[in-house]
Protein backbone atom coordinates (compact mmCIF):
# COMPACT_ATOMS: atom_id res chain seq x y z
CA UNK A 1 0.00 0.00 0.00
CA UNK A 2 2.71 2.62 0.84
CA UNK A 3 4.63 1.17 -2.31
CA UNK A 4 1.81 2.12 -4.67
CA UNK A 5 1.09 5.47 -2.83
CA UNK A 6 4.98 6.80 -2.83
CA UNK A 7 4.47 5.72 -6.67
CA UNK A 8 1.24 8.05 -7.65
CA UNK A 9 3.01 11.04 -5.15
CA UNK A 10 6.13 10.82 -7.30
CA UNK A 11 3.58 10.71 -10.59
CA UNK A 12 2.34 13.16 -9.51
CA UNK A 13 4.99 16.01 -9.00
CA UNK A 14 6.04 14.66 -12.44
CA UNK A 15 2.92 15.69 -13.72
CA UNK A 16 3.06 18.79 -12.23
CA UNK A 17 6.22 19.86 -13.32
CA UNK A 18 5.41 19.13 -16.59
CA UNK A 19 1.91 21.08 -16.15
CA UNK A 20 4.68 24.09 -15.18
CA UNK A 21 6.62 23.86 -18.22
CA UNK A 22 4.57 22.95 -20.89
CA UNK A 23 3.44 26.38 -22.74
CA UNK A 24 -0.48 26.28 -22.78
CA UNK A 25 -2.53 24.82 -26.33
CA UNK A 26 -5.38 26.81 -27.86
CA UNK A 27 -7.76 24.93 -26.08
CA UNK A 28 -6.27 25.50 -22.57
CA UNK A 29 -6.33 28.81 -23.25
CA UNK A 30 -9.42 28.92 -24.11
CA UNK A 31 -10.94 27.18 -20.70
CA UNK A 32 -8.70 30.07 -19.58
CA UNK A 33 -10.56 32.99 -20.85
CA UNK A 34 -13.75 31.20 -19.69
CA UNK A 35 -12.29 31.48 -16.10
CA UNK A 36 -11.56 34.97 -17.16
CA UNK A 37 -15.34 35.35 -17.39
CA UNK A 38 -17.28 33.20 -15.44
CA UNK A 39 -21.54 32.01 -16.23
CA UNK A 40 -23.41 29.31 -15.57
CA UNK A 41 -22.37 28.27 -19.57
CA UNK A 42 -21.02 28.21 -22.21
CA UNK A 43 -21.17 27.62 -26.39
CA UNK A 44 -18.75 24.68 -26.10
CA UNK A 45 -19.42 22.42 -22.37
CA UNK A 46 -20.72 23.49 -18.93
CA UNK A 47 -18.64 25.79 -16.87
CA UNK A 48 -16.22 23.21 -14.38
CA UNK A 49 -13.66 23.70 -16.02
CA UNK A 50 -13.69 27.71 -15.77
CA UNK A 51 -14.07 27.03 -11.93
CA UNK A 52 -11.36 24.59 -11.80
CA UNK A 53 -8.87 26.88 -13.85
CA UNK A 54 -10.13 30.09 -11.40
CA UNK A 55 -9.41 27.88 -8.46
CA UNK A 56 -5.72 26.83 -9.74
CA UNK A 57 -5.15 30.12 -10.57
CA UNK A 58 -5.72 31.92 -7.42
CA UNK A 59 -3.29 29.45 -5.93
CA UNK A 60 -0.42 29.22 -8.85
CA UNK A 61 -1.38 32.75 -10.54
CA UNK A 62 -2.30 32.92 -14.33
CA UNK A 63 0.40 30.82 -15.67
CA UNK A 64 0.69 27.23 -17.73
CA UNK A 65 0.71 25.16 -13.96
CA UNK A 66 -2.12 27.75 -11.97
CA UNK A 67 -4.20 26.65 -15.49
CA UNK A 68 -3.27 22.76 -15.08
CA UNK A 69 -2.81 23.01 -10.96
CA UNK A 70 -6.11 20.89 -10.69
CA UNK A 71 -5.08 18.11 -13.06
CA UNK A 72 -2.44 16.76 -11.89
CA UNK A 73 -3.97 16.89 -8.26
CA UNK A 74 -7.65 15.58 -8.94
CA UNK A 75 -6.10 12.53 -10.71
CA UNK A 76 -4.16 11.67 -7.73
CA UNK A 77 -7.14 12.11 -5.15
CA UNK A 78 -9.66 9.97 -7.76
CA UNK A 79 -6.48 7.11 -8.29
CA UNK A 80 -7.40 7.11 -3.91
CA UNK A 81 -10.76 7.25 -4.15
CA UNK A 82 -11.08 4.43 -7.59
CA UNK A 83 -8.95 2.04 -5.12
CA UNK A 84 -11.02 2.37 -2.00
CA UNK A 85 -14.02 2.04 -4.01
CA UNK A 86 -12.25 -1.79 -5.41
CA UNK A 87 -11.70 -2.77 -2.15
CA UNK A 88 -14.64 -1.70 -0.94
CA UNK A 89 -16.54 -3.73 -3.89
CA UNK A 90 -14.18 -6.65 -3.85
CA UNK A 91 -12.98 -7.24 -0.37
CA UNK A 92 -9.73 -9.13 -0.03
CA UNK A 93 -8.35 -9.49 -3.26
CA UNK A 94 -5.84 -6.42 -3.49
CA UNK A 95 -7.43 -4.95 -6.36
CA UNK A 96 -7.49 -1.25 -5.75
CA UNK A 97 -3.72 -0.31 -6.03
CA UNK A 98 -4.32 -2.15 -9.64
CA UNK A 99 -7.27 -0.60 -10.80
CA UNK A 100 -5.72 2.91 -9.82
CA UNK A 101 -2.32 1.82 -11.36
CA UNK A 102 -4.26 0.91 -14.88
CA UNK A 103 -6.35 3.85 -15.40
CA UNK A 104 -3.51 5.79 -14.75
CA UNK A 105 -1.33 3.54 -17.28
CA UNK A 106 -3.67 5.44 -20.11
CA UNK A 107 -2.67 7.89 -22.08
CA UNK A 108 -5.83 9.68 -21.64
CA UNK A 109 -5.32 9.36 -17.73
CA UNK A 110 -1.61 10.76 -18.03
CA UNK A 111 -1.59 13.50 -20.85
CA UNK A 112 -5.25 15.09 -19.41
CA UNK A 113 -3.95 15.15 -16.35
CA UNK A 114 -0.86 17.26 -17.85
CA UNK A 115 -3.70 19.57 -20.09
CA UNK A 116 -6.68 21.26 -18.43
CA UNK A 117 -9.95 20.14 -20.33
CA UNK A 118 -13.22 19.34 -19.57
CA UNK A 119 -12.82 15.98 -19.44
CA UNK A 120 -10.41 16.32 -16.27
CA UNK A 121 -13.34 17.18 -13.89
CA UNK A 122 -15.53 15.00 -15.45
CA UNK A 123 -13.15 11.90 -14.81
CA UNK A 124 -12.74 13.27 -11.13
CA UNK A 125 -16.07 13.65 -10.01
CA UNK A 126 -17.28 10.38 -12.08
CA UNK A 127 -14.87 8.26 -9.94
CA UNK A 128 -16.26 10.21 -7.07
CA UNK A 129 -19.45 8.89 -7.75
CA UNK A 130 -18.21 5.46 -8.35
CA UNK A 131 -16.69 5.78 -4.60
CA UNK A 132 -19.85 7.09 -3.36
CA UNK A 133 -21.53 3.98 -4.99
CA UNK A 134 -19.29 1.55 -3.25
CA UNK A 135 -19.94 2.87 -0.32
CA UNK A 136 -23.47 2.54 -0.78
CA UNK A 137 -23.32 -1.06 -2.14
CA UNK A 138 -21.21 -1.92 0.90
CA UNK A 139 -23.44 -0.24 4.11
CA UNK A 140 -26.69 -0.41 2.56
CA UNK A 141 -26.96 3.38 3.93
CA UNK A 142 -28.93 5.52 1.79
CA UNK A 143 -27.67 9.32 2.94
CA UNK A 144 -24.73 7.44 0.53
CA UNK A 145 -27.10 8.59 -2.04
CA UNK A 146 -27.09 12.59 -1.41
CA UNK A 147 -23.32 11.77 -1.98
CA UNK A 148 -23.88 10.25 -5.29
CA UNK A 149 -26.31 12.59 -6.39
CA UNK A 150 -23.28 15.26 -5.79
CA UNK A 151 -21.13 13.83 -7.57
CA UNK A 152 -23.29 13.15 -10.28
CA UNK A 153 -24.79 17.17 -10.42
CA UNK A 154 -20.91 18.13 -10.19
CA UNK A 155 -19.59 16.10 -13.18
CA UNK A 156 -23.04 17.52 -15.52
CA UNK A 157 -21.26 20.89 -14.47
CA UNK A 158 -17.99 19.34 -16.35
CA UNK A 159 -20.00 17.84 -19.48
CA UNK A 160 -22.74 16.21 -21.32
CA UNK A 161 -21.81 13.37 -21.00
CA UNK A 162 -21.99 12.73 -17.39
CA UNK A 163 -25.60 11.79 -18.29
CA UNK A 164 -24.28 8.60 -19.22
CA UNK A 165 -23.45 8.38 -15.64
CA UNK A 166 -26.96 8.68 -14.43
CA UNK A 167 -27.71 5.73 -17.78
CA UNK A 168 -25.53 3.51 -15.95
CA UNK A 169 -27.16 4.10 -12.50
CA UNK A 170 -30.31 3.55 -13.64
CA UNK A 171 -29.56 0.47 -15.54
CA UNK A 172 -28.12 -0.77 -12.29
CA UNK A 173 -31.00 -0.46 -9.93
CA UNK A 174 -33.62 -1.56 -12.59
CA UNK A 175 -31.79 -5.02 -13.26
CA UNK A 176 -30.91 -6.02 -9.57
CA UNK A 177 -33.92 -7.00 -7.19
CA UNK A 178 -31.82 -5.07 -4.65
CA UNK A 179 -31.88 -1.62 -6.37
CA UNK A 180 -35.58 -1.92 -7.42
CA UNK A 181 -36.23 -1.89 -3.58
CA UNK A 182 -33.94 1.36 -3.53
CA UNK A 183 -36.50 3.17 -5.96
CA UNK A 184 -39.45 2.65 -3.38
CA UNK A 185 -37.25 4.91 -0.84
CA UNK A 186 -37.05 8.33 -0.68
CA UNK A 187 -33.09 8.77 -0.68
CA UNK A 188 -32.05 7.89 -4.40
CA UNK A 189 -34.48 10.48 -5.36
CA UNK A 190 -33.56 13.03 -3.38
CA UNK A 191 -29.62 12.18 -4.94
CA UNK A 192 -31.48 13.02 -8.20
CA UNK A 193 -32.87 15.76 -7.10
CA UNK A 194 -29.90 17.46 -5.81
CA UNK A 195 -28.08 16.36 -9.00
CA UNK A 196 -30.63 18.10 -11.31
CA UNK A 197 -30.38 21.66 -8.73
CA UNK A 198 -26.49 21.69 -9.67
CA UNK A 199 -27.40 21.29 -13.05
CA UNK A 200 -30.23 23.80 -13.53
CA UNK A 201 -27.68 26.99 -13.55
CA UNK A 202 -27.05 25.19 -17.15
CA UNK A 203 -30.40 24.73 -18.08
CA UNK A 204 -30.92 28.19 -17.06
CA UNK A 205 -28.37 29.61 -19.22
CA UNK A 206 -29.29 27.24 -21.95
CA UNK A 207 -33.01 28.55 -21.99
CA UNK A 208 -31.53 31.78 -22.02
CA UNK A 209 -29.43 31.59 -25.30
CA UNK A 210 -31.51 29.71 -27.43
CA UNK A 211 -30.37 25.82 -26.28
CA UNK A 212 -27.28 26.91 -27.97
CA UNK A 213 -24.66 24.57 -25.63
CA UNK A 214 -27.29 22.00 -26.27
CA UNK A 215 -27.57 22.22 -29.98
CA UNK A 216 -24.02 22.25 -30.70
CA UNK A 217 -23.25 19.28 -28.57
CA UNK A 218 -26.64 16.89 -29.70
CA UNK A 219 -25.69 18.21 -33.55
CA UNK A 220 -22.33 15.95 -33.30
CA UNK A 221 -24.52 13.05 -33.87
CA UNK A 222 -25.39 12.77 -37.33
CA UNK A 223 -25.50 10.00 -40.30
CA UNK A 224 -22.92 8.62 -42.72
CA UNK A 225 -23.21 5.72 -44.85
CA UNK A 226 -21.34 2.15 -44.91
CA UNK A 227 -18.23 3.50 -46.00
CA UNK A 228 -18.23 6.47 -43.04
CA UNK A 229 -19.64 3.97 -40.31
CA UNK A 230 -16.90 1.38 -41.04
CA UNK A 231 -14.15 4.51 -41.17
CA UNK A 232 -15.76 5.80 -37.68
CA UNK A 233 -16.07 2.46 -35.93
CA UNK A 234 -12.15 2.08 -37.11
CA UNK A 235 -11.10 5.31 -35.80
CA UNK A 236 -13.01 4.82 -32.72
CA UNK A 237 -11.71 1.31 -31.72
CA UNK A 238 -8.11 2.24 -32.55
CA UNK A 239 -8.00 5.55 -31.24
CA UNK A 240 -9.22 3.45 -28.09
CA UNK A 241 -6.29 0.69 -28.05
CA UNK A 242 -3.71 2.93 -28.67
CA UNK A 243 -5.20 6.13 -26.35
CA UNK A 244 -5.98 3.46 -23.26
CA UNK A 245 -2.52 1.40 -24.31
CA UNK A 246 -2.86 -2.25 -26.05
CA UNK A 247 -2.52 -4.35 -23.26
CA UNK A 248 -4.57 -1.96 -20.64
CA UNK A 249 -7.40 -1.92 -23.16
CA UNK A 250 -7.45 -5.57 -23.93
CA UNK A 251 -7.46 -5.87 -19.86
CA UNK A 252 -9.88 -3.09 -19.92
CA UNK A 253 -12.24 -4.63 -21.87
CA UNK A 254 -12.03 -8.31 -20.75
CA UNK A 255 -12.72 -7.06 -17.09
CA UNK A 256 -15.78 -5.05 -18.36
CA UNK A 257 -17.12 -8.83 -20.02
CA UNK A 258 -16.23 -10.14 -16.82
CA UNK A 259 -18.50 -7.82 -14.90
CA UNK A 260 -21.41 -8.64 -17.39
CA UNK A 261 -20.63 -13.05 -17.12
CA UNK A 262 -20.81 -12.50 -12.92
CA UNK A 263 -23.62 -9.89 -12.96
CA UNK A 264 -25.76 -13.10 -15.63
CA UNK A 265 -24.68 -15.93 -13.38
CA UNK A 266 -24.08 -15.41 -10.31
CA UNK A 267 -26.51 -12.04 -9.53
CA UNK A 268 -23.83 -10.01 -8.27
CA UNK A 269 -24.68 -6.43 -7.35
CA UNK A 270 -21.26 -5.75 -7.49
CA UNK A 271 -20.47 -6.45 -10.58
CA UNK A 272 -23.22 -5.58 -12.04
CA UNK A 273 -22.48 -2.41 -11.21
CA UNK A 274 -19.06 -2.26 -12.93
CA UNK A 275 -20.62 -3.34 -16.02
CA UNK A 276 -23.62 -0.66 -16.12
CA UNK A 277 -21.05 1.74 -15.53
CA UNK A 278 -18.85 0.51 -18.67
CA UNK A 279 -21.73 -1.41 -21.04
CA UNK A 280 -24.08 1.26 -22.30
CA UNK A 281 -21.79 3.77 -22.33
CA UNK A 282 -19.63 1.34 -24.91
CA UNK A 283 -22.63 0.66 -26.75
CA UNK A 284 -23.72 4.11 -27.16
CA UNK A 285 -20.46 5.35 -28.71
CA UNK A 286 -20.47 2.15 -30.71
CA UNK A 287 -23.65 3.50 -32.05
CA UNK A 288 -22.83 6.68 -32.51
CA UNK A 289 -19.67 6.00 -34.70
CA UNK A 290 -21.55 4.57 -37.10
CA UNK A 291 -23.03 7.44 -38.53
CA UNK A 292 -20.46 10.41 -37.18
CA UNK A 293 -17.27 10.20 -35.25
CA UNK A 294 -16.37 9.95 -31.59
CA UNK A 295 -13.47 11.47 -30.51
CA UNK A 296 -11.04 9.48 -28.77
CA UNK A 297 -10.77 11.19 -25.42
CA UNK A 298 -14.88 10.99 -24.90
CA UNK A 299 -14.84 7.47 -24.07
CA UNK A 300 -12.32 8.21 -21.22
CA UNK A 301 -15.22 7.66 -18.72
CA UNK A 302 -15.34 3.97 -19.01
CA UNK A 303 -12.09 3.27 -18.31
CA UNK A 304 -12.63 4.03 -14.20
CA UNK A 305 -14.78 1.42 -13.58
CA UNK A 306 -13.49 -0.72 -16.71
CA UNK A 307 -10.36 -0.87 -14.66
CA UNK A 308 -11.94 -1.91 -11.54
CA UNK A 309 -13.45 -4.70 -13.51
CA UNK A 310 -10.28 -5.54 -15.11
CA UNK A 311 -8.39 -5.60 -11.35
CA UNK A 312 -11.04 -7.13 -9.28
CA UNK A 313 -12.79 -9.89 -11.56
CA UNK A 314 -9.75 -11.52 -13.65
CA UNK A 315 -8.71 -13.97 -11.37
CA UNK A 316 -7.13 -16.51 -14.06
CA UNK A 317 -3.53 -16.59 -13.77
CA UNK A 318 -3.01 -15.83 -17.42
CA UNK A 319 -4.84 -12.39 -16.92
CA UNK A 320 -2.68 -11.55 -13.85
CA UNK A 321 0.51 -12.33 -15.55
CA UNK A 322 -0.69 -9.28 -18.19
CA UNK A 323 -1.08 -6.61 -15.44
CA UNK A 324 2.92 -6.08 -15.02
CA UNK A 325 3.50 -5.65 -18.97
CA UNK A 326 0.52 -4.00 -19.27
CA UNK A 327 1.92 -0.97 -16.44
CA UNK A 328 5.12 -1.20 -18.53
CA UNK A 329 4.04 -0.53 -21.70
CA UNK A 330 1.46 1.88 -20.88
CA UNK A 331 3.83 3.94 -18.67
CA UNK A 332 6.84 3.53 -21.43
CA UNK A 333 4.14 4.91 -24.00
CA UNK A 334 2.71 7.76 -21.45
CA UNK A 335 6.59 8.31 -20.83
CA UNK A 336 7.67 9.17 -24.16
CA UNK A 337 4.53 11.64 -25.26
CA UNK A 338 5.99 13.88 -21.82
CA UNK A 339 9.73 12.92 -23.49
CA UNK A 340 8.19 14.36 -27.42
CA UNK A 341 6.70 17.31 -25.93
CA UNK A 342 9.29 18.55 -23.57
CA UNK A 343 12.38 17.72 -26.06
CA UNK A 344 11.25 16.39 -28.98
CA UNK A 345 14.18 13.71 -29.82
CA UNK A 346 12.11 12.49 -32.60
CA UNK A 347 11.85 15.32 -35.98
CA UNK A 348 8.81 14.25 -36.20
CA UNK A 349 5.82 15.78 -38.97
CA UNK A 350 2.89 17.71 -37.48
CA UNK A 351 0.86 14.98 -38.83
CA UNK A 352 2.40 12.34 -37.30
CA UNK A 353 3.65 14.56 -33.78
CA UNK A 354 0.30 15.70 -32.00
CA UNK A 355 2.07 17.43 -29.15
CA UNK A 356 4.05 20.06 -32.49
CA UNK A 357 0.69 20.70 -33.39
CA UNK A 358 -0.50 21.49 -29.82
CA UNK A 359 2.37 22.82 -27.81
CA UNK A 360 5.38 23.31 -30.13
CA UNK A 361 6.78 26.63 -30.39
CA UNK A 362 4.22 29.04 -29.12
CA UNK A 363 6.46 31.02 -27.42
CA UNK A 364 8.84 32.01 -30.35
CA UNK A 365 5.57 32.57 -32.27
CA UNK A 366 4.56 35.09 -29.68
CA UNK A 367 7.87 37.15 -29.96
CA UNK A 368 7.63 37.21 -33.65
CA UNK A 369 3.47 38.24 -33.47
CA UNK A 370 4.49 41.28 -30.94
CA UNK A 371 7.21 41.60 -33.09
CA UNK A 372 4.97 42.29 -36.40
CA UNK A 373 2.67 44.33 -33.97
CA UNK A 374 5.14 47.38 -32.78
CA UNK A 375 6.37 47.07 -36.93
CA UNK A 376 3.18 47.84 -38.48
CA UNK A 377 2.17 50.51 -35.08
CA UNK A 378 -1.14 48.03 -34.62
CA UNK A 379 -3.69 48.95 -31.68
CA UNK A 380 -4.73 45.47 -31.45
CA UNK A 381 -3.68 41.69 -32.11
CA UNK A 382 -6.68 39.96 -33.70
CA UNK A 383 -7.48 36.33 -34.78
CA UNK A 384 -10.39 34.52 -36.45
CA UNK A 385 -9.92 30.86 -34.43
CA UNK A 386 -11.12 30.60 -30.85
CA UNK A 387 -7.38 29.20 -29.74
CA UNK A 388 -5.59 31.24 -31.59
CA UNK A 389 -6.79 34.38 -30.51
CA UNK A 390 -7.06 32.83 -26.71
CA UNK A 391 -3.17 32.12 -26.90
CA UNK A 392 -2.41 35.60 -27.88
CA UNK A 393 -4.72 36.63 -25.08
CA UNK A 394 -2.53 34.90 -22.15
CA UNK A 395 0.64 35.26 -23.85
CA UNK A 396 1.43 38.54 -25.72
CA UNK A 397 3.01 41.10 -23.46
CA UNK A 398 0.83 43.43 -20.81
CA UNK A 399 -0.76 45.93 -22.32
CA UNK A 400 -1.57 44.48 -25.87
CA UNK A 401 -4.50 44.84 -26.64
CA UNK A 402 -6.08 40.85 -28.49
CA UNK A 403 -9.54 41.12 -30.19
CA UNK A 404 -11.26 37.48 -31.79
CA UNK A 405 -13.85 38.01 -34.63
CA UNK A 406 -15.82 34.67 -34.37
CA UNK A 407 -19.58 34.17 -33.74
CA UNK A 408 -18.40 32.24 -30.25
CA UNK A 409 -17.76 35.60 -28.65
CA UNK A 410 -21.38 36.51 -28.53
CA UNK A 411 -22.12 34.26 -25.73
CA UNK A 412 -19.35 35.91 -23.47
CA UNK A 413 -20.13 39.21 -21.29
CA UNK A 414 -16.74 40.72 -23.31
CA UNK A 415 -16.60 44.22 -24.94
CA UNK A 416 -16.36 45.13 -28.37
CA UNK A 417 -12.83 46.71 -30.15
CA UNK A 418 -13.29 50.24 -30.09
CA UNK A 419 -14.13 51.71 -33.34
CA UNK A 420 -11.10 53.28 -35.78
CA UNK A 421 -8.96 50.93 -34.08
CA UNK A 422 -6.13 49.61 -36.49
CA UNK A 423 -4.44 46.65 -35.56
CA UNK A 424 -2.65 43.40 -37.19
CA UNK A 425 -4.56 39.89 -37.83
CA UNK A 426 -3.08 36.60 -37.57
CA UNK A 427 -4.80 34.37 -39.65
CA UNK A 428 -3.73 30.19 -40.30
CA UNK A 429 -2.78 29.37 -43.41
CA UNK A 430 -4.69 26.10 -42.50
CA UNK A 431 -8.06 27.90 -43.07
CA UNK A 432 -7.64 28.24 -46.89
CA UNK A 433 -6.95 30.79 -49.22
CA UNK A 434 -10.69 31.66 -48.82
CA UNK A 435 -10.94 36.10 -47.64
CA UNK A 436 -10.84 36.62 -43.75
CA UNK A 437 -13.94 37.43 -41.98
CA UNK A 438 -12.18 40.47 -41.27
CA UNK A 439 -14.06 43.01 -44.08
CA UNK A 440 -11.31 45.13 -45.93
CA UNK A 441 -8.37 42.71 -44.19
CA UNK A 442 -5.24 43.94 -46.36
CA UNK A 443 -2.69 41.51 -46.74
CA UNK A 444 0.82 42.22 -45.98
CA UNK A 445 3.27 41.63 -48.69
CA UNK A 446 6.56 39.46 -48.42
CA UNK A 447 8.46 37.99 -45.68
CA UNK A 448 6.93 40.61 -43.17
CA UNK A 449 3.23 39.14 -43.95
CA UNK A 450 4.05 35.00 -43.08
CA UNK A 451 4.79 33.86 -39.68
CA UNK A 452 5.64 30.49 -39.10
CA UNK A 453 5.57 28.65 -35.55
CA UNK A 454 7.66 25.98 -35.53
CA UNK A 455 9.67 23.42 -32.58
CA UNK A 456 13.41 22.36 -33.89
CA UNK A 457 13.41 23.68 -37.18
CA UNK A 458 9.95 21.75 -38.07
CA UNK A 459 7.06 23.79 -38.87
CA UNK A 460 3.88 23.23 -37.04
CA UNK A 461 1.60 25.87 -38.64
CA UNK A 462 2.05 28.56 -40.52
CA UNK A 463 0.12 32.22 -40.58
CA UNK A 464 -0.81 35.09 -43.04
CA UNK A 465 -0.50 38.72 -41.47
CA UNK A 466 -3.50 41.61 -42.49
CA UNK A 467 -3.97 44.96 -41.16
CA UNK A 468 -7.29 45.43 -40.29
CA UNK A 469 -9.73 48.38 -38.88
CA UNK A 470 -12.72 48.26 -36.68
CA UNK A 471 -15.54 50.25 -37.91
CA UNK A 472 -19.29 49.89 -37.19
CA UNK A 473 -21.45 46.86 -38.77
CA UNK A 474 -18.36 44.33 -38.97
CA UNK A 475 -19.63 40.73 -37.78
CA UNK A 476 -19.13 40.03 -33.65
CA UNK A 477 -15.67 41.07 -32.00
CA UNK A 478 -14.40 41.06 -28.57
CA UNK A 479 -11.54 42.17 -26.61
CA UNK A 480 -10.17 38.97 -24.96
CA UNK A 481 -8.88 39.45 -21.18
CA UNK A 482 -5.32 40.04 -20.57
CA UNK A 483 -3.80 37.93 -17.23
Amino acid sequence: MRLWLAALLALTALRLVLAAILPLAPDEAYYWLWSRSLQPGYLDHPPMVALFIRAGTLIAGETPLGVRLLGPLSLALGSVLLARATDILFPGRGAGPWAAALLNATLLAGVGAVAMTPDTSLLFFWTVAIWALARLQRSGEGRWWLAVGAAAGLALLSKYTALLLGLGILAWLLLHAQGRRWLTRWEPWAGGTIALALFAPVLAWNAAHGWASFAKQGGRAGGGDAADALRFLGELLGGQVGLATPLVFLLCVAGAAAAARHAWRMRDAEALLIAALTLPGAALFLWQATGSRVQGNWPAILYPAAAIGAAALLTAPGWRRLRVPALLLGFAMTGFVYLQATAAPLALARRHDPTLARLGGWPAFVVAAEESARREEAGFVAAEEYGLAAILAFSLPPGRMVVAMDPRWAYFRLAPPPIGASGLLIRSERRGEGPPLWPGAEALGGAEGRLVRSRGGIEAEAYRLFRVRTAPGQPPAAVLPRP
